[in-house]
């Protein structure tokens, strides 16, 4: 501070080339001197510049505090953004066999429907068929009992158009034999 104070002295060398005495408290140029020496003499001696380096190192140790801060934080940044990019690619892979699981799962499943299907119109066919020979044999049971029926009415018209009175009597008293041969 003290080669600034001189610095400045030498500079305000101009104010030298004033006419008259220079060192008289009438030229101006001189005041103005003697007032910078003061003001410049009065900041040394409170230890302005001292306060003001201390002030700016202060000021830069904050700043380094806070730009460590900063690259701790964008470290920390990095570190947690890794960490949710690999679990974002597990999530990814797991979602991925999910997926294909389901898929296959879904294809297994269709192929199952598939087979229950055929099995299912397998036995629904054989049902039918079953009930077509059961429907079958059933109308041809109702045919022959309508023949034995038929055949019945008829040998009997015909019986009874060759049946006299007394072939009716020995035929009724023949039953009637057989009947109590049975019956004992």
């Amino acid at each position: 501070m003290k080669r600034l104070s001189i610095l400045l002295t030498l500079v305000a060398t101009p104010a030298l080339a004033a006419s008259g005495p220079f060192f008289s408290l009438a030229n101006t140029n001189f005041v103005v001197l003697l007032g910078f020496i003061a003001f410049v003499a009065l900041l040394v001696y409170l230890k302005v510049p001292g306060k003001l380096t201390g002030m700016l190192d202060a000021r830069a140790a904050s700043i380094k505090a806070e730009l460590d801060e900063a690259r701790a934080l964008r470290d920390e940044a990095k570190s947690i953004l890794a960490t949710y990019e690999r679990r974002q690619k597990e999530v990814q892979e797991q979602a991925d066999r999910i997926v294909s699981t389901a898929r296959d799962e879904a294809l297994a499943a269709a192929e199952q429907a598939k087979a229950d299907l055929k099995t299912s119109i397998a036995r629904r066919l054989t049902a039918a068929t079953e009930q077509i020979a059961s429907a079958e044999a059933n109308a041809i049971r109702q045919v022959r009992e309508q023949a034995v029926s038929v055949a019945v009415a008829a040998a009997g018209d015909v019986l009874a158009k060759q049946m006299t009175a007394d072939a009716a009597a020995a035929s009724i008293d023949e039953a009637i034999a057989q009947v109590e041969a049975r019956l004992h």
